[in-house]
């Protein structure tokens, strides 16, 4: 715990990250200076920071820990058993759409390790946070994690067949100009949807519409009824793209495909729980993703 807390940086942060409260905490790191008979922690109101031999204590102990962890993996790693309580986190459409089912099958192939979910659009700091592993589209920004690719994820414009036969089908990303379009404000710029142009470079077009959702299901949803035209993850899409609710618009304009990837913190030994999740998902999305398939 007392590693914990200086790595969060809070008593907060180290009791989140250890599952537990930071009360909790507090009193755990008060019994280690109790029973070390010295001050490990200077406390204020606003912060925390290490005393002299508490930063000489930390260094030495998570040098220890380190070693007991890898003992641990490699003694669980030689039994072949993976077990223990896996901690991961992914974004909430992909992850309650697409992520689920898939960690239902581990669940049931790894019956003795403990899956603990995060569905969030946030983007956590693994080691801060406690996580072990963490699902994400886009190019991995956090350069001290180990990212495996498991598939691409593109982003596609639909509409319903309904709003076309009314509105006509814009041929061109210019021709959004005249249309209704379902803003997902969950997107960095949500009032501007990049395409590919046709000398290949990105080509931002303004849009506008009456309707904003912070979610691409609803955004989905808007479009099967008739309200206007959407841009979203296939992975959101390909089911209504499948059964015909919605048909694809300008696909020579669409981005190259964005990357989902499984990324973990690096470590001489990999936790067998961790190789076996990252292993199982990278089998479960390799190639053409099920959602890509049959529109």
């Amino acid at each position: 715990m007392f590693v914990a807390v200086l790595d969060a940086g809070s008593f907060a942060g180290g009791a989140r990250r250890l599952g537990t409260s930071s009360g909790q905490a507090s009193k755990l790191v008060s019994k280690l200076e109790a029973d070390l008979n010295v001050q490990l922690i200077k406390r204020t109101t606003r912060a925390l920071s290490p005393t002299e031999v508490g930063q000489a204590y930390y260094e030495r102990i998570k040098a220890l820990l380190e070693e007991f962890d890898a003992l641990d993996a490699s003694v669980r790693q030689a039994s072949g058993t993976p077990s223990g309580r896996l901690r991961i986190t992914a974004p909430m459409s992909f992850g309650t759409i697409q992520l689920a089912p898939a960690l239902l099958d581990f669940a049931h192939a790894f019956p003795a390790i403990q899956l603990d979910v995060s569905f969030s659009d946030r983007v956590v700091n693994l080691v801060d946070e406690g996580f072990d592993a963490a699902i994400r589209i886009g190019s991995p920004g956090d350069s001290s994690l180990i990212a495996r690719k498991l598939c691409d994820a593109r982003v596609v414009m639909v509409a319903a067949p309904a709003y076309l036969e009314t509105h006509g089908a814009p041929e061109e990303p210019q021709h959004l100009s005249g249309h209704e379009c379902l803003i997902d404000t969950n997107f960095a710029e949500p009032m501007t949807w990049v395409f590919k142009g046709r000398d290949g470079a990105a080509l931002p077009v303004p849009v506008s519409g009456r309707l904003r959702f912070s979610n691409g299901e609803a955004c989905l949803a808007a479009a099967e009824a008739g309200f206007g035209i959407a841009n979203m993850p296939s992975f959101i899409a390909g089911r209504s793209l499948k059964a015909g609710r919605v048909v694809r618009l300008m696909a020579p304009y669409e981005r190259d495909p964005h990357g989902l990837y499984a990324l973990y913190p690096p470590g001489r030994h990999l936790a067998l729980k961790v190789r076996v999740l990252v292993d199982f998902l990278a089998n479960c999305f390799r190639g053409k993703p099920v959602w890509d398939q049959g529109w």
